[in-house]
Formats: structure tokens, sequence, C-alpha cells
């Protein structure tokens, strides 16, 4: 499957603080993709240059086969939404559709409206006074006009209430499917994660942890767990993720390329949570499956 972003040791400085480093990974086109990793992993950072807000310090990243922001063309594949929703709050929404139309080529003003009407949202109320949702919705319309190959979301939903934000991923999976578009959605929550997205990305460190395809991914991983076992003693093809040990019992996650069974341990399907908290735990990259 060819890659929407293609990155190879990119790395971004401010001063002397590091924010992303040594950064390499493939995101699959067609895929609605979940970027995850704790606070400072460089998420935003890594959305931010795809999105070509930023321009790397040190190695390459491609989106769509081109550098980001080298041209209008280009950057009208890329539809981005910031944790902030921004739009602006004395411009009305009718007023942000027509700056759309003015400003970006291939502009879907039918989308555009058809979408404003289905949602309720009040075509001569400012930005500046919509709720939480409104507004991210608001962002996510005027992402989605684009009519973008690559859709950006950088934890948009981070700040919504639980109705919102249920709201919002809800249009979110409305809106991508049937259509040829590619979605990156960086999120703090397993279960939004579980919820919308095919494929996962666990960044920490500015390290791939571990990607692939979501149901592929949780078929390879079990907990297993026996009074005695050694990670350093597991048979070929069976790799320990984490390790959870107590004075009677030793439960590991273990990422498996051979049957699990027949060993005399209890094995147990694993979560989605497990898994990326597990991966989260680690220092150093385990698993880089790019599918």
């Amino acid at each position: 499957m060819s890659a929407v972003l293609r990155a190879r040791g990119l790395g971004k400085r401010y001063r002397r603080r590091w924010a992303l480093a040594d950064c390499t990974l493939d995101i699959p086109a067609g895929r609605v993709v979940g970027l995850v990793g704790p606070n400072g992993a460089g998420k935003s950072t890594l959305l931010g240059l795809a999105a070509g807000l930023l321009t790397p310090t040190t190695g390459t990243i491609q989106v769509c086969g081109e550098r980001p922001g080298a041209d209008p063309a280009q950057l009208a594949k890329v539809g981005f939404v910031a944790q902030d929703t921004p739009t602006y709050a004395r411009l009305t929404v009718a007023e942000h559709l027509t700056l759309g139309s003015r400003l970006i080529p291939g502009w879907d003003m039918r989308l555009a409206t058809e979408r404003v009407r289905r949602l309720g949202l009040p075509p001569d109320q400012r930005a500046g006074s919509l709720s939480g949702g409104q507004r991210a919705q608001l962002a996510l319309t005027l992402a989605l006009a684009k009519r973008p190959r690559l859709l950006i979301l950088d934890e948009p939903v981070a700040a919504l209430d639980p109705l919102a934000r249920n709201e919002f991923l809800r249009e979110l999976s409305d809106a991508v499917a049937g259509r040829e578009i590619s979605v990156v959605l960086s999120s703090h929550l397993v279960s939004d994660v579980e919820r919308v997205c095919d494929h996962l990305i666990v960044l920490v460190g500015s390290r791939v942890q571990v990607a692939g395809d979501v149901r592929e991914l949780l078929a390879a991983h079990h907990l297993i767990g026996a009074p005695h076992l050694d990670p350093a003693a597991l048979p070929p093809g069976v790799h320990a993720v984490s390790a959870d040990r107590t004075d009677r019992r030793t439960t590991l996650l273990v990422r498996a390329d051979v049957p699990v069974d027949g060993h005399g341990w209890a094995v147990t399907p694993v979560g989605l949570e497990d898994l990326v908290l597990a991966y989260m735990s680690r220092s150093t990259p385990v698993l880089e499956e790019q599918r």
C-alpha cells in the first residue's frame, strides 16, 4: 500500500530543545490512522510538519508525494484541524464559507453549505459565539470542503464535553465513509481511536513503537500468565512487550508470530488500551510494521 505520509530521520528543534528527533515512519494511504502517544512525544510537531506549518530542522517528509507546503496545489491536498479548532471569531459561519471559496482551489461550496445546514450551524452567527462543539464542526467543514487527499486532525475533541466529542467523531466517520481520503487523528483517548480508526501508530520520544492495522495488531498480541514466567525464556516467535510481576504470578503482554497455546500459560486477548499502554511504557522501538 502506498504511503500518504513518509518521514525519514525527521526532526524539529526549537533553540536547544528537540520537539521531534529522528522520526521515521510511513502512514498508509486510504486509512483512518490513530496517532497516539504521551505529551511531548512529538505528535503535534509531526502533524504541523505534515501540514506545512513548520519546516524540518533535519530529515525529510513527504505528503502526497511532495514536500508539505511546496505550492498552493500541494496545500490544497491537505486539510488540517488543530486542537483549538481555529476559526475567525468575528466572521459568521457564512463568511467562513465565502472566504474558503475565494482562497482555496477546488473548494466544494455545495458540500460546505449542505453540511452547515444539516448540522444546524446558523449561517449569520459569528464563530466566536458558537459552542465548542459547533466551532469544531465548522473547522471540520472547512477542512472537508477542500476535498483533501489527507485530513489531519490534531486532538480536535480534546476540549469538548463527551456529547460533543461523540457527535464530532460520528460526523467524522460519516464524512470520510466511501471517499478517497486518508485521515490522521491524534488523540490521548484510546476510546476515540478505537471508535473511528483502522490503523494505529504509537509514537513515544519521537520514535515509532508499533504501527499497523488495528485488527491485525490485536490478533498478534496476547496476555500470557503463569506462576514463574521468564521473558528471556520465551520460545522463538514470541516477544515480550511488557511485564507485570507479583510474588505469585507473572503476566506478560507479548507479540506472537506463532501460536501461543500449548505452553501451559493462561492466554487471554488484549484490548487496544492495554496494547497502547504497553508500548507507551517502552523507551525504544520494538515493532515497526508498515502495512
